[in-house]
């Protein structure tokens, strides 16, 4: 009996998430994250840093702004896995389904 009830149950479960429209991206457009803005933030304080600073020669400032450039592209290409949008339709016309 209780193997029919959680059958059951993820029979539901599995209908109702089959049967709902799914309508835009699930993420943000990079430009208006505000990870972005933080990457070209800290990417801006490595460079001052580097020229300001006679510790913090260009070799490991170029290697902090390519390790904190990689980790920003890793964090977006996890957050867009999930995406539902395939880059075949139009951005401007999704808005009409």
């Amino acid at each position: 009996m209780a193997a029919t009830e959680t059958a059951e149950r993820r029979r539901m479960a599995s209908s109702y998430s089959d049967s709902r429209p799914a309508y835009g991206d699930e993420t943000k457009n990079a430009l208006k994250t505000t990870e972005f803005f933080a990457m070209v933030g800290v990417i801006a304080a490595i460079l001052i840093a580097a020229w300001v600073s006679d510790s913090l020669d260009d070799v490991r400032a170029w290697t902090l702004v390519a390790a904190v450039s990689i980790g920003y592209m890793i964090s977006r290409g996890l957050a867009k896995s999930g995406s539902k949008y395939f880059g075949s339709e139009d951005p401007a016309n999704r808005d009409s389904h």
